[in-house]
């Protein structure tokens, strides 16, 4: 009863038959790998039967995108290497905007204010200002709280206007004191273009 399914001699494949189902399986995937897979994959087509079926061209696409990814990757790399960290360049870092301003007081006769900017030492600030009538005393000076220095001089006199630069001597506030010594109001308008942090109207 259980010797009903044994294969007879005749169902079982010969040793020959074997070799030869081998060998043509093996010729079979090798003439894929030339015809098909090589052309297809890298552009490589020695029988010329890929060029003729369109898969070479296919292969070459594949195979210069490939090379383009690789070179893009590359100068990346490179790229990243070479670059600067902004993040870990202290230079970078600790220098100021550039900023630039505009600013009008009106003075009654005989009436100071000042405006100001916050600078640290060694930055430079370039300005203009002018009145719409007669001229107006002025005094361009610095302080810092932090240093303790209540009043250093650059500048002062009387003009109608006046164009310059200050360079920080130190870290702290600089700026344009005015007096108006005019029997009637006078309007005076400041421009600003440099390397500070802030600007104040001081009343």
């Amino acid at each position: 009863m259980y010797n009903a399914n044994i294969p007879t001699n005749q169902e079982v494949p010969s040793t020959g038959k074997l070799v030869k189902s081998t060998i043509l399986a093996a010729v079979t995937a090798g003439a894929l790998l030339v015809t098909v897979v090589m052309p297809a994959e890298y552009g490589i087509d020695p029988t010329g039967v890929g060029n003729a079926i369109g898969l070479k061209k296919m292969g070459e696409i594949k195979t210069s995108l490939a090379e383009e990814a690789a070179a893009d990757e590359a100068k990346d790399v490179l790229a990243e290497q070479q670059s600067p960290s902004l993040v870990s360049d202290p230079v970078a870092k600790d220098t100021p905007a550039t900023l630039n301003h505009e600013m009008k007081v009106t003075l009654a006769p005989d009436e100071g204010t000042e405006i100001k900017v916050a600078m640290s030492k060694g930055s430079t600030v370039q300005y203009e200002w002018w009145t719409d009538g007669g001229k107006a005393n002025f005094d361009a000076h610095a302080d810092s709280k932090e240093l303790d220095i209540d009043y250093h001089s650059y500048e002062k006199g009387s003009e109608q206007k006046k164009v310059g630069t200050i360079e920080a001597a130190f870290d702290g506030s600089h700026g344009w004191f005015w007096r108006n010594r005019t029997s009637t109001p006078l309007t005076i308008t400041l421009k600003t273009n440099g390397e500070y942090t802030d600007i104040k109207h001081m009343k």
